[in-house]
């Protein structure tokens, strides 16, 4: 057998973990169909309910205008800061991208005290003009508007990636025909990003199917909610893994129809070009509202919470309220965050290393297997493990381990997609020549392999840590009694409507989330 890299042929030093990790992986949609399936004629008496079909329409609408809204928010801000003259582009670049650190519940949290009935807004228009009522922002427009300005950066770094690598030959031949920008931006640009926008909007869409916080705290009830409610209640778990599976198939029904919308189409030059920088397009009379745009969407997205959880923390000290317990909940989340970007990284590297060094049918699987965190939601993988740690692991259950493992299973392919785009990067050769030199395989692994892997490595664990620390279903039903974390102290405080505890912890989570989204953006521009 050839050998590549550092191991002769598949090594059961790979083959066993990446097995043993991917059957692992399985568990909880194995518990959804056995828990679903398992109930026979009652489970299709369950899933047929005129209850089922609400929640399907109250879901879709939900993720149908929140993925249309962030394209329509992402795709003129991604123009605008990468082929536009724009002043202070890359500055806007950054802050547009911020809203990823802010979790939904703490968004709708803050857009509920700001907007809603009696809210801080009402306070003052109340004062000023006499208004004693605002619109209740509760429901689909609320759920709406919080989920659109904390998602559009999926679609905006997704569209901005693709149009960096875009000809701008193309767009320079429009304008050399006589086109304006906009006809340019519209005919040629728009086209040729259909890819990008595609994947842009699954990954909305994706984010919104699986959102509990947002429309649990602006009630607005889809199947998430649905799904927390019913294993809340304990009344028929069979109902909660029927949803769960609805769930779960809405969610593959929306890979497969971005898969279908890729098409045919070639967006490649079929020539191999020469590489050269864009030139920035002048904005003119559109400069200030462009800028009147991007201040806006700012605004709105992240000076509107942080002012205020600020405004509420200052409060609540003025008032006398303690934030003693915070620290407590403050290390419980980087200490779980922490040890659960590790366990990713331990489980991701022998998945990532087969995918590319021993490409096969079977290497393959295993690496698409661990995608099945991205179509599951936190809350359908939790209630998988809590059958398992129920039944067949006692000693598992409310042990703290089981919540990291599905931190593990949730975030896993950020951590495969990190290690295998640097092992990719790895020549073989580099390795063989280590070896050469007498060096053992586990030698050549920690003096050659690591050093040139570590990049996809911090990257991989700074995108867990990052969502780790944002995640709720799973932490409020899997984390052991008395162990708060700061994302369950955040929802206890503001589903009870205690804004003033729920600040302090949110601006905290928000900083500490922000440091390995400051670190991937330093290391992009490098």
């Amino acid at each position: 057998m050839r050998r590549v890299g550092f191991i002769s042929g598949p090594s059961p030093v790979l083959w066993v973990p990446a097995l043993s990790i991917s059957l692992l992986l399985l568990l909880s949609p194995a518990y959804l169909v056995f828990r679903s399936l398992g109930a026979g004629q009652e489970f299709w008496d369950l899933l047929l309910r005129w209850r089922v079909l609400e929640l399907l329409l109250r879901t879709l609408m939900l993720v149908g205008t929140v993925t249309i809204a962030s394209i329509i928010v992402a795709l003129p801000l991604a123009w605008l800061t990468v082929r536009s003259d724009l002043p202070l582009a890359r500055a806007w670049a950054v802050m547009l991208s911020l809203p990823l650190v802010i979790p939904s519940y703490v968004a709708g949290f803050a857009y509920l005290v700001a907007l809603g009935p009696k809210g801080m807004l009402q306070g003052w228009l109340e004062a000023l003009t006499g208004l004693e009522r605002l619109p209740d922002i509760n429901g689909l427009f609320g759920a709406a508007l919080t989920l659109t300005l904390l998602s559009y950066p999926y679609a905006l770094l997704t569209i901005r990636a693709s149009l960096q690598r875009l000809d701008p030959g193309l767009e320079e031949a429009s304008r050399g025909l006589g086109y304006r920008w906009r006809t340019t931006f519209l005919r040629v640009s728009v086209p040729l990003l259909r890819p990008a926008v595609a994947a842009g909007g699954l990954l909305v869409a994706l984010y919104t199917l699986s959102d509990f916080g947002a429309v649990s705290l602006l009630r607005y009830e889809t199947f998430t909610y649905a799904i927390y409610v019913q294993y809340e209640s304990a009344i028929s778990r069979t109902l909660g893994a029927a949803f769960s599976l609805a769930l779960v198939a809405l969610a593959i029904s929306f890979l497969l129809a971005e898969y279908l919308t890729r098409g045919k189409s070639r967006y490649y030059r079929i020539d191999q070009g020469v590489a050269r920088p864009t030139q920035r397009i002048p904005l003119g009379r559109w400069k200030w509202p462009a800028l009147g745009f991007c201040c806006l969407v700012s605004l709105l997205s992240m000076a509107l919470p942080i002012g205020v959880l600020v405004y509420w923390v200052v409060r609540g000290v003025s008032a006398g309220e303690p934030l003693l317990l915070l620290w407590r909940a403050t290390g419980n989340s980087l200490l779980i965050s922490a040890l659960a970007a590790i366990v990713a990284l331990v489980a991701a590297f022998p998945i990532a290393t087969l995918a590319v060094r021993h490409p096969s049918p079977l290497s393959s699987l295993l690496e698409r297997i661990t995608y099945v965190g991205f179509a599951l939601p936190g809350i359908a993988v939790a209630l998988g493990l809590v059958f398992f740690g129920a039944n067949f692991a006692t000693f598992l259950y409310q042990d703290l381990s089981l919540l990291i493992f599905a931190y593990m299973v949730l975030f896993l392919p950020a951590a495969v997609g990190s290690i295998r785009a640097s092992v990719m990067q790895i020549n073989p050769r580099t390795e063989d020549a280590a070896r050469s030199l007498g060096r053992t395989p586990p030698q050549v692994f920690v003096s050659v392999t690591m050093p040139l892997v570590r990049p996809g490595l911090l990257s991989g664990a700074a995108i867990v840590f990052l969502l780790t620390m944002k995640e709720l279903p799973a932490t409020l039903i899997l984390r052991p009694t008395g162990f708060p974390t700061l994302a369950t102290s955040i929802w206890s405080a503001a589903s009870e409507a205690f804004f003033a505890q729920a600040a302090a912890p949110a601006l905290l989570l928000i900083l500490a989330s922000s440091v390995p989204l400051a670190f991937l953006m330093i290391r992009e521009r490098h």
